[in-house]
This record gives C-alpha cells, sequence and structure tokens, in this order.
C-alpha cells in the first residue's frame, strides 16, 4: 500500500498541486477542493503549522545600527555638496531586529522550500506592478498562525463535506484552518 494518494497525475503535477493548495490554505485560510486532495494537503500543512507552533519563540532580538537616507517634506533625500559632488546626507539609526535561532531558520528554510512565493496585489492596482507586495508565508507562519495554535496539540485543520460535485460527482469539500 503506497504511503500517500497519486491522485491520478504525475510526481511533478502532484507536487505542483499539493504545493499551490497548501500554500492557498495557509494563505487564504479555507480552500474547496476534492476530498483525496484535502486529505493530502492535511497532512502536509498540519506538518508545517507543527513546526512553526514548536519554533514560535525560538529567536533573539538584537539591535543594530543602520544609515538611512534623511528625507525632506516631500519624502526626497536631502543632498548636499562635496568636492564639487552632490551627495546624499544619511543619519544612523537603531533598530531592533528578530534574529532566527539555528533551528528556527532551519525550519523557516524548510517551509521556503515547499510554499510558493505569494504577490499581493491591492484591487486599485490590478494589472501593474506598482504597489503589488510580496509576502513571506513562513513570516505569517511563525507571526499569526502558530501564536493562534500554541495551546493547541494538532488537528489544526478541519475538513467539511460540501456534497458532490456537479461535473463528475466527486465529492467536494471545504478544508480550513481551525
Amino acid at each position: 500500500m503506497a504511503g500517500y494518494r497519486k491522485l491520478g497525475r504525475t510526481s511533478s503535477q502532484r507536487k505542483a498541486l499539493l504545493r499551490n493548495q497548501v500554500t492557498n490554505l495557509l494563505y487564504h485560510g479555507k480552500i474547496v477542493t476534492t476530498e483525496a486532495k484535502a486529505k493530502e494537503i492535511r497532512k502536509i500543512a498540519e506538518g508545517m503549522i507543527a513546526l512553526a507552533v514548536k519554533e514560535k519563540d525560538n529567536f533573539e532580538t538584537v539591535t543594530v545600527k543602520a544609515k538611512v537616507a534623511r528625507k525632506d517634506k516631500d519624502g526626497n533625500r536631502v543632498k548636499e555638496v562635496v568636492d564639487g559632488k552632490k551627495v546624499s546626507v544619511y543619519d544612523e539609526v537603531e533598530k531592533s531586529v528578530k534574529k532566527d535561532n539555528p533551528s528556527r531558520l532551519h525550519a523557516r528554510k524548510q517551509m521556503m522550500k515547499y510554499l510558493y512565493p505569494i504577490t499581493e496585489v491591492p484591487e486599485e492596482a490590478a494589472g501593474r506592478k506598482r504597489g503589488t507586495k510580496s509576502i513571506n508565508l513562513s513570516d505569517v507562519l511563525f507571526e499569526e498562525i502558530a501564536p493562534k495554535y500554541a495551546n493547541r496539540n494538532g488537528g489544526y485543520t478541519r475538513i467539511v463535506k460540501i456534497g458532490p460535485r456537479k461535473g463528475d460527482a466527486a465529492m467536494e469539500v471545504l478544508i480550513e484552518l481551525v
């Protein structure tokens, strides 16, 4: 008996399908799919959430000094003339940064290896590159999802049957984060 469902696809197609659906489940919180796919998605998603819960507090806060360009009231860089050249003026600023410990960094890289990158596009800028922002889903797992499930031992997802699909009568389900 196989350790996983083949879902009627080649291995590369199956891996791409599962990566896409797990990414969408973690980003949106719920998706509608077939029952067989949902059971496979559940295995992967629960493993990632469990890893995030285990490593959520495994970081240090470090204070660093950074050079930041000084800006005027319009948001443009302030320039001054030095030796006949216009040069930007920089200020030193102290920032506190989260530094992952090695085990959390490894967990983050394992997640990023599996999850697809997400680019969020605002509705008013649809079709344009301006205003888009890249979302790091491993950050979402550590910052938002893991604290929610900190005192829960597994069972992070729920599968609710919707009914048969009209075209081929495959059982459709809603898989969601609890």
